[in-house]
């Protein structure tokens, strides 16, 4: 039983966290019907320092966030306007289909949130034909000889050096963008989506999780032989660092992929990569955007990290039993308390958002900044540990 957890398994203390839940919630959803007018049909990619939105310039991998949320608001009103505003936004999504330069490995974030979303809410037949699309796309991005589906595409033969750096590159992030294959799978019934889906997670789990169950970002093999050559970072501090949002980008895709697929191997690395997360944690209640940040480095909060992390570790803990399930709820339930705490906006006067200090790219300068996947998974991590069970992906 982890240390934090007797306090929220009195039943008095369980009752009084889902209120709050519930608040957050509400207020969530009254944040989104108020800035339907002000955003229009542009999809939020990160904050500015007053909380103001800076927005796509066309297609991009954040793009489905604010459609998510939207979806999910539908789901919570029964509101059409949020059911409208999501699916107004379709031209933006049909562009990264017949653009092959917009098309990587976050068509999982992308058309889960969007097309597969409004499949689900509405059984409308064009956004399943797009999701379905957007999946055969993602699965034609596996390399056999490496079992990974390869994670950026070149950008043109005028960037040799960026052609170098993604070629036989597969990252963290893409564990959460499988279910689009697992989708796929159940919708169909094409084996390829869950084959290339498993094999992927199955490499991710024997060359990106690291014996001590921290994470690398990223992993290098021969692009031509699929020889596994290194582990390195992207976004973290350091290559042998554990960047706080990879690991909870594994943590939520494991336990999403042990739940839609039954393999106990998924379950089994959620778990481990969970409890390293749990100890590396501490007594922060909101991570620091890299767990193994030396201590003379400005310790900037990842609120993203710590909205993702709590949403898989509600998954986590309906999928085990007992002490072990009560664990992982406490934990989750640790880290919306933090965010609630210390990143709320949804109470701000002018803020757009729902949180604050999101980290989004460290050793690039974006910091500190509202962040609409962080947005996206606050919400779904207040929905699931309220009970919800009918979500995307």
């Amino acid at each position: 039983m982890s240390i934090f957890a007797d306090h929220y398994f009195t039943q008095e203390a369980t009752a009084i966290v889902a209120d709050d839940h519930q608040a957050a919630l509400e207020r969530c959803v009254a944040r989104l019907r108020e800035q339907m007018p002000v955003i229009g049909l542009r999809n939020p990619k990160i904050g500015t320092a007053g909380n103001r939105w800076i927005y796509c310039d066309g297609p991009d991998w954040v793009m489905g966030f604010h459609s998510g949320e939207l979806w999910l608001a539908h789901q919570l009103t029964g509101d059409p306007a949020f059911a409208d505003a999501a699916r107004a936004r379709r031209p933006d999504f049909r562009c990264v289909l017949e653009n092959q330069r917009f098309r990587d490995h976050d068509l999982g974030f992308q058309f889960s949130l969007h097309s597969v979303a409004e499949w689900l809410m509405t059984g409308d037949r064009t956004a399943r034909r797009m999701g379905l699309e957007a999946a055969t796309f993602l699965m034609e991005r596996f390399r056999p000889e490496g079992g990974y589906i390869q994670a950026w595409a070149p950008r043109g033969p005028d960037d040799r050096a960026h052609a170098a750096f993604v070629a036989g590159r597969m990252i963290a992030d893409t564990m959460q963008n499988l279910a689009l294959l697992i989708w796929a799978w159940r919708e169909t019934g094409i084996a390829d989506f869950r084959a290339v889906a498993l094999a992927h997670a199955r490499t991710t789990a024997r060359h990106l999780v690291r014996q001590d169950d921290t994470a690398f970002h990223t992993y290098v093999f021969d692009p031509a032989s699929g020889a596994p050559l290194r582990g390195e970072t992207h976004q973290g501090f350091a290559d042998d660092s554990c960047w706080a949002r990879g690991q909870a980008w594994l943590i939520h895709g494991f336990a999403q992929t042990y739940v839609t697929t039954g393999e106990r191997d998924m379950l089994d690395t959620a778990r481990r990569l969970a409890a390293k997360a749990e100890e590396l944690t501490g007594n922060r209640r909101v991570p620091v955007w890299d767990y193994r940040l030396p201590a003379s480095e400005p310790q900037h909060v990842d609120s993203s990290a710590a909205a993702i992390m709590a949403s898989g570790l509600y998954i986590l803990s309906g999928a085990v039993e007992s002490d072990e399930s009560n664990r992982w709820r406490s934990f989750a339930d640790r880290l919306v308390a933090g965010l609630l705490a210390e990143c709320d906006l949804t109470d701000e006067p002018g803020a757009q958002g729902f949180l604050g200090h999101g980290a989004a790219h460290v050793p690039a300068g974006r910091v500190d900044a509202m962040l609409p996947y962080g947005d996206y998974y606050f919400m779904e991590a207040l929905m699931r540990s309220l009970g919800h069970d009918r979500f995307f992906w």
